[in-house]
Order: C-alpha cells, then structure tokens, then sequence
C-alpha cells in the first residue's frame, strides 16, 4: 500500500500549519514560511530527515502527509538496530518546503543550523488485522509502519504513540527488522553529511 499525498484544501493546510507560523519569524529566520499553496510530490509521499544542530543536536524525522510534513523530533537519530527504541517527540506540522531547507537560524525558536541528512519516499505498510490502514487514521490511532527508500535510510520503521512520562507528544521510532536492517552501522554518527549539498552542519555555522 503506497502512501500517495492528495490533495488538501489550501484553508485547511493553512489550518494546520498555525502552530508552525506561531513558534517562528520566518522573515527573520530564512525558513520557509508556509503561506502559499502546498502541493504534494511527485512519485510518492516524500520524508525527510533533518540533522538540526540547535540547543541540543537532534534529528527531525518528517513525513509528507496531506499537503504537510508530520514531523517527530529524535534526539538520538533514528537507528537501523531493530533492538533501539528510539525516543521521538511529535512536533508541529512543517510546510512541504521545509523538506528542502538548510541554513542557519541565527536566533529565536530552533536556533541553530539544519541539514537535510536524508530524504526519499516512503510506502504506508500499516495494517488493521490484514486491512491497510490510511496513513492518516494510523496518526490518529497512534500506531504506524511506513517504509523509506532514502539514501542513508531503508526499510521499515515503526512509529508508536506512548504518552511515556504522561508527555503527549512521546512516540517510540524502532526499525522493523528487515533487509534495511543493520545492527553495526551507525549512519547518525559516521555520516553527518547533507544528501543534497555535502555541507555538513559545522559548514553552516562558519559561513
């Protein structure tokens, strides 16, 4: 079952990227700032992983769904050890042309610098006793398998809601143990480079 972003009403996109408008000044940070009309990609619903060097170096894993990223904040990247469990905490929805931002946010909300580590697209696998599940109802259930096909990343990865701690925002991200699946390599800490430039973040903070 293949993940196909349609088509999302302009309003209601909008809708859910108010938080995203809120937390930031896009005119001052350089982010994109997700005022006109998303559209979806081409080939496939589009992820993304972001390597975000802010107050603390984390990795944002994003998901195109419905004219919007999803997004998840993973401070230990994700892993291709199917025995990680990999804390992820959900953040607002970005617009889809944040899938291509790199920088530095000199100041304010997320200040720091981003890379895009990885990106690709990604299959909806998750299922329901044997019944495919859209990727927007298993948002809502808090359960879902997605494959990536990225350059740094492959294979299924599993994503669920724990409310651990009582924080609604933790979800768990744990690779699926499949041919995507390596326990010795450990692609956030040997490879930091960006899959579209080749700039890595210390590149960002000397220009």
């Amino acid at each position: 079952m293949t993940c196909v972003a349609c088509g999302y009403g302009e309003g209601m996109t909008r809708d859910k990227l108010k938080e995203y408008r809120r937390k930031r000044d896009t005119g001052r940070s350089g982010e994109p700032s997700g005022s006109g009309r998303e559209r979806g990609g081409r080939g496939g619903a589009r992820f993304v992983v972001q390597r975000h060097d802010a107050s603390s170096l984390h990795f944002d894993v994003r998901l195109e769904v419905d004219g919007v990223l999803v997004s998840w904040a993973v401070p230990k990247g994700p892993s291709l050890d199917p025995s990680d469990k990999r804390l992820a905490h959900r953040t607002e929805d970005h617009p889809l042309d944040y899938a291509d931002f790199e920088g530095r946010i000199d100041e304010g909300y997320g200040a720091g610098t981003v890379i895009v580590w990885d990106t690709g697209t990604y299959d909806n696998l998750t299922e329901d006793d044997g019944v495919d599940v859209p990727i927007t109802e298993a948002l809502e259930q808090g359960h879902l398998k997605v494959e990536l096909h990225g350059e740094k990343l492959t294979g299924a990865f599993a994503f669920t809601h724990t409310r651990m701690g009582g924080d609604d925002t933790n979800w768990m991200m744990v690779k699926v143990d499949d041919a995507g699946a390596d326990r010795r390599r450990r692609p956030t800490s040997t490879q930091n480079e960006s899959v579209l430039t080749g700039r890595t973040n210390q590149d960002l903070e000397s220009q």
